[in-house]
Formats: structure tokens, sequence, C-alpha cells
């Protein structure tokens, strides 16, 4: 299983130089699994950035993995790690699921860098 965090959706939509490393990912609907946090991150940064009708395109795409809801398990074990580890509420609940589903993390996000079951692609200017 796969979770693209936001930043590597944002690339993928964006069509960016790091979309193509991405691409495998976004379009392996199979193995893809999307926590919903990461629906509202990317609708939410895609609404600032161009428009309404961009967001819902995005998100209706996203859709075709699997979406995970929060519910009470992805809390408390995202409460835990943030706790530990000191990363930012989204964060923790990708890691989670991550973890829950046992799924490898795909991630620009240098607050993911060196954890287990993660392929962190550094963004160079």
């Amino acid at each position: 299983m796969i979770i693209l965090d936001s930043s590597a959706w944002l690339e993928y939509f964006a069509g960016t130089k790091y979309a193509d490393i991405f691409t495998v990912f976004a379009e392996d609907f199979d193995n893809l699994i999307i926590p919903s946090i990461t629906i509202y991150e990317v609708y939410k940064k895609i609404l600032i950035q161009r428009d309404v009708y961009s967001a819902n395109i995005a998100i209706d795409f996203m859709q075709n993995g699997k979406i995970i809801d929060l519910n009470t398990e992805i809390a408390k074990n995202a409460a835990h790690i943030s706790y530990k580890l000191k990363l930012p509420m989204a964060d923790s609940l990708i890691y989670a699921t991550g973890q829950i589903y046992q799924a490898r993390i795909i991630t620009l996000d240098s607050d993911f860098k060196g954890l287990d079951n993660v392929d962190y692609y550094e963004k160079s200017i």
C-alpha cells in the first residue's frame, strides 16, 4: 500500500518537475490509500492557489484511491506519534494511517525525513 503525502499530490497536480516521480504512485489506484486529512490539505491549497473548480477536479481524481476516514484508532496513534516525534497534527495523522495500513509514505515534506516506511524526496530549488 502507498500513501502520497499532500506535498507529493500538490507537485503531481501542478505538473512540476517532481510530478514524474509521483505519477506511478498517484495512478496506482489498487494500492493507493488516501488519509482524509490529505483531502483537506490538497483541497485548501489548490483552492488558495487556483479556484474551486480545480480543487474539485483534484479531489475527484484522488477519490480513485481508497479514502481512509479519521477514526479513534488513527487519532490516538497520531497523538502518540505527535508527542513522541514532535510531528505536526496533519503529518502525525498521515503517518499513523500509514502505520495502521502498513503503507509506505511518499513525500517531499522534510518532517517525514528519516522515519520508517517513508520515501522522502528532497526538493531542490
